[in-house]
């Protein structure tokens, strides 16, 4: 099984860049889900055994279904502590940016990134990075940045001093990218590297409990409803989509990562190949935040780049609206439209 993914030059210059880097911070992006927070930990854990002190640094909030996470406590929010991101981008001399390559991902904490003068490193697996780095580290066919993050480690020979904590946050991010490896999961490799992971002594299950059996009652509730009440299927066209509002979010004292995996939901229903996830922002008016899921080969990043300012892969893409709530609505039932003959 060949799992690595350098070159010897690439390989080379990542040994160098980071045995000769004092101050290392490792950010992912904003309101980051389980790969970013998964690969994040994961790259953090292989540089302490290097014995080097990486800080991790995130624009916002991490879910509450992620906080169990070994090593979250640790992580630091701009949001929270903008003098503490921006102090420690100010000392660094590496920056590595795992599970993205573009810029605009950081949202509020995008000029800390910019004005940084370290040199960068990026791990991520998304379509046409723009980042500016020493070493670009990107595999867009690859199933998320955690994978990518074990293949690097495996490769510069890591692998063995590291233990089950590392293990379970890489098993993790692996594990919610691919929504429990139904999709974005076809490569052997992947499971070749479950299998390493698994000689860590991780135990797989109660991770996948940990994050998807960990819902609030609140939670439950407010998911029926929008399944129940808000759900819009366009039967001959095998789609649907559903709207969230604040005054629903309110309604059901709604925190982040209650909705977590919900886009998933309508593609359990015969055929369907197509589901639209619309919710209003909490903090900024009139900004819709989308999330795309397809299944076989109906390009739902596609629709997002089109559409929704966004983009991703082929079955799970995001994107945002600058609009109402009512507005986005026409234009999922457009983009629904446009895409029609691939739907039918």
């Amino acid at each position: 099984m060949q799992l690595d993914i350098l070159n010897e030059q690439e390989a080379a210059i990542l040994r160098e860049t980071i045995a000769a880097s004092q101050h290392i911070v490792i950010c992912a992006h904003k309101s980051p889900d389980g790969d970013a927070i998964g690969s994040s930990l994961g790259w953090a854990y292989f540089l302490r055994s290097l014995g080097k002190k990486p800080v991790i640094c995130v624009p916002d909030m991490i879910p509450d279904a992620l906080s169990w996470l070994p090593g979250c406590d640790d992580i630091v929010r701009y949001d929270k502590y903008p003098d503490k991101v921006q102090q420690a981008f100010d000392e660094a001399d590496l920056v590595c940016c795992v599970d993205f390559g573009s810029t605009g991902r950081l949202d509020e904490m995008d000029h800390v990134l910019a004005g940084c003068k370290a040199q960068r490193v990026v791990i991520d697996h998304h379509l046409a990075p723009n980042l500016e780095a020493k070493l670009m580290i990107s595999q867009p066919h690859a199933s998320s940045a955690s994978e990518l993050v074990f293949r690097v480690i495996w490769q510069l020979g890591g692998f063995p001093e590291l233990d089950k904590t590392w293990a379970t946050c890489v098993y993790c991010g692996m594990m919610t990218d691919t929504g429990g490896f139904t999709y974005n999961s076809t490569n052997p490799d992947i499971y070749y590297i479950i299998c390493q992971l698994l000689t860590k002594g991780i135990d797989k299950d109660k991770i996948y409990r940990n994050v998807f059996n960990n819902a609030r009652v609140s939670a439950v509730r407010f998911r029926g409803h929008l399944m129940n009440e808000k759900l819009q299927v366009i039967e001959s066209l095998h789609a649907s989509y559903y709207t969230v509002t604040r005054k629903e979010m309110k309604e059901y004292d709604f925190i982040k990562g209650d909705l977590e995996g919900l886009v998933n939901v309508p593609l359990t229903i015969r055929g369907h190949k197509l589901s639209i996830s619309l919710r209003e922002d909490t903090d900024i008016d009139n900004r819709i935040l989308v999330s795309l899921r397809s299944v076989d080969d109906f390009p739902c990043n596609k629709m997002a780049e089109q559409f929704f300012n966004g983009g991703g892969h082929r079955n799970a893409s995001g994107g945002k609206l600058l609009c109402s709530i009512e507005e986005a609505e026409k234009i999922a039932q457009k983009a629904i439209l446009a895409f029609a003959d691939l739907l039918r």
